[in-house]
């Protein structure tokens, strides 16, 4: 990692706007709860967080931002942030899912479990060398602790998230040349309409 980075993350992929600013070896993080709003409130608490420590956009060399899984709008309005950002400071967005900022710091190998909604499981193994399976969304706990009896449930505050995925992200700078994506885990919970489209009269 350079020396003096600078770095600021970002993720609204539950019910709360939560960031990172990462100012070489010192951190400062903030999450704001709330179930709605975020694509409003991300950017203003963003520069405010910047503003505080007497810093702009420019100052940055990388943005990241957590990718999921989680809810599927919070997760789009994270990325699509993101990406908005690096274009317009021409600065790396790196994106950084769950699952590594749960693991970030613990012993591998490690099998890790993110709570899902309806009693579901997020399932991913990683082996020693960080090399990990496809993430997995397994329908309840009994499942998860017959098939993966080592299986651990990180449990996390989302400071320690947005904190795992600001230094994740320093870390992975020059090294990461891939715009963040989505990570869907799951369908999403919206259907597509079963009813036939109306005709269209010209």
């Amino acid at each position: 990692m350079q020396p003096n980075v600078k770095v600021i993350a970002f993720d609204t992929s539950a019910a709360h706007c939560a960031a990172a600013l990462l100012l070489g070896d010192r951190i400062i993080t903030r999450v704001d709860e709330m179930s709605k709003g975020q694509a409003e409130h991300l950017m203003p608490m963003l520069e405010e967080m910047l503003a505080a420590e007497g810093h702009t956009w420019p100052d940055l060399d990388a943005i990241g931002v957590g990718t999921g899984p989680g809810n599927f709008t919070g997760i789009r309005i994270a990325v699509s942030a993101a990406r908005g950002l690096a274009l317009g400071l021409g600065k790396p967005a790196i994106g950084v899912n769950g699952f590594d900022a749960r693991i970030y710091g613990e012993t591998l190998p490690i099998t890790a479990v993110i709570p899902a909604p309806r009693g579901q499981s997020y399932v991913q193994e990683f082996n020693e060398a960080g090399t990990s399976s496809q993430p997995k969304l397994i329908a309840d706990q009994e499942t998860v602790s017959a098939d993966w009896p080592n299986a651990t449930t990180l449990e996390k505050t989302a400071e320690q998230l947005i904190s795992a995925t600001a230094w994740i992200t320093a870390e992975r700078i020059g090294n990461d040349t891939h715009r963040p994506t989505p990570l869907y885990v799951r369908a999403a919970d919206a259907a597509p309409p079963r009813d036939q489209a109306p005709a269209i009269l010209l």
